[in-house]
């Protein structure tokens, strides 16, 4: 989960698609009163506003909540945590979204939003700037932890807005919503988990490996592995080019220990990278001939895909957090390189350890990731997990047993990790959006009929629903 990490598992992905009846409208007073719906907001003890931003048919504010630090000892200090609300009326169901890292400040609304026409209140994970305290205890950064943080946000807003709540994310934030219900499962009416991986345990690896064996066609794979490849015969002249851009940038690599670490890390992304974010088509921009390729053709291929300021100290420093959770809980993929010599391969995919500071104490935990895959399969109740077919983020998925009820993994046939409900087939897409219509508690009559029939209740906005996808490492989802 690396650059592709970096475009990982955070994706502010998902944010929206689709279309229909049902258009927002302006933001009227609620019927339960005439009290602003921000004087409403600024009175829940802890909640303090940062600003005001507007948006045609909605109210949307950027709010500091007051959080402890430790939820089991909360009387040991607190920090201010940035939420944002999409408010549309309190008589409409909410959608609860994080995308597992920094809160994006732009209006943006998650496709269970416009499916449900409904409210949003985001969430920015705990220890992501500048939602995190100081001084900061990282031990207080696990993903119990911020379930509470979720609960109580939850628990203070469901005095305002008090319909049914749809909880949702992609990526991490997928991971993030599938652990609020594991810790919280009486919170949300129901749960959309996007392309969320699921590392039950970490020392197996083999189903990525078998992925890349097999994803696209055969002439894509060769293309890429030829670039790959490519790029670590020619790490001398390429690393004096990074040198230079480094150099000239001021870039540093510290924590990752060196230039030449950087250099092969962001390689061994290149081909994890590109199915993570491109399709099929996108092959035809891939150098076909590697071995008679100019250094500059593979320089711009690897640094497209990858990103060679990713692994220098100011580009892995807003991913502190992920890192550490990767390497404390979440667990991170280690793939293998048929395709390449091992003498070309010097350090191989590196472990979370080597990108956070060694400053900070990590220590896994091994038994985080099973508990929530036990806990799914056999406790799961109204939950629904989306997933793309060429996603590398998916080649270890969550899965539903005998003992859930009304859950669903479905498989986005041709998508990336940007795949979502819109993107299912026909029938599965009608499906997907009757349950979670359903679980808002707003499917009209023509849908409790006849599911097929459902389609998203707001119309579709170009800004409200455009999906701002943030690219990660391969080893952050």
């Amino acid at each position: 989960m690396r650059k592709a990490l970096r475009w990982l598992l955070a994706l502010t992905v998902l944010i929206g698609t689709l279309s229909t009846a049902g258009a927002a409208t302006a933001a009227e007073p609620e019927a339960t009163g005439t009290t602003d719906i921000k004087e409403r907001l600024l009175s829940v003890p802890g909640m303090s506003l940062i600003e005001e931003k507007p948006y045609t048919g909605y109210r949307f504010f950027v709010l500091n909540y007051t959080q402890p630090v430790d939820h089991r000892r909360p009387s040991k200090g607190t920090f201010e945590q940035r939420i944002t609300v999409l408010h549309k009326d309190t008589a409409r169901p909410t959608v609860f979204y994080t995308g597992g890292y920094s809160v994006s400040t732009t209006p943006r609304r998650a496709e269970p939003t416009q499916i449900v026409d409904g409210n949003q209140v985001s969430m920015e994970y705990r220890f992501f700037t500048p939602s995190r305290p100081e001084p900061a205890d990282w031990s207080k950064l696990d993903i119990w932890q911020a379930a509470s943080d979720q609960h109580r946000i939850f628990t203070a807003l469901k005095k305002i807005y008090s319909e049914n709540w749809i909880s949702t994310g992609g990526s991490k934030g997928g991971m993030t919503a599938t652990y609020y219900e594991r810790f919280y499962p009486r919170d949300m009416d129901g749960v959309v988990a996007y392309v969320a991986p699921n590392d039950v345990v970490n020392k197996e690896d083999s189903a990525y490996d078998r992925f890349f064996r097999t994803v696209g066609t055969q002439e894509c794979r060769d293309r890429l592995n030829g670039v790959q490849r490519e790029a670590l015969v020619r790490r001398a002249p390429l690393k004096e080019k990074y040198a230079a851009v480094a150099a000239e940038n001021g870039y540093t690599f510290d924590t990752i220990g060196s230039l030449d670490r950087a250099y092969e890390a962001v390689v061994l992304d290149y081909v994890w990278g590109f199915w993570q974010y491109s399709t099929v088509a996108d092959c035809q921009d891939i150098p076909a001939d590697a071995k008679n390729a100019t250094d500059d053709e593979i320089w711009t291929s690897v640094d497209t895909i990858s990103g060679f300021s990713f692994y220098t100290d100011q580009g892995l420093s807003p991913y502190t957090p992920y890192y550490y959770q990767a390497g404390t809980q979440l667990g991170a993929p280690t793939i293998h390189f048929p395709h390449i010599e091992k003498k070309y391969i010097r350090y191989g995919y590196q472990p979370p350890r080597n990108f956070v500071p060694r400053s900070i104490d990590m220590r896994f935990q091994p038994s985080a990731m099973r508990d929530v895959d036990t806990w799914v399969r056999h406790n799961a109740r109204q939950m629904l997990f989306v997933y793309g077919e060429n996603d590398p983020w998916g080649a270890e998925p969550f899965r539903v047993g005998h003992g859930a009820r009304d859950s669903y993994v479905f498989t986005a046939p041709g998508m990336n990790h940007g795949a979502n409900v819109a993107g299912l087939v026909a029938q599965e897409k009608a499906f997907a959006t009757a349950r979670i219509l359903d679980w808002a508690d707003v499917a009209p009559a023509t849908v409790q009929e006849n599911p097929a029939a459902a389609k998203p209740l707001a119309k579709f906005d170009a800004k409200l629903d455009k999906r701002d996808v943030e690219r990660q490492r391969t080893l952050r989802p």
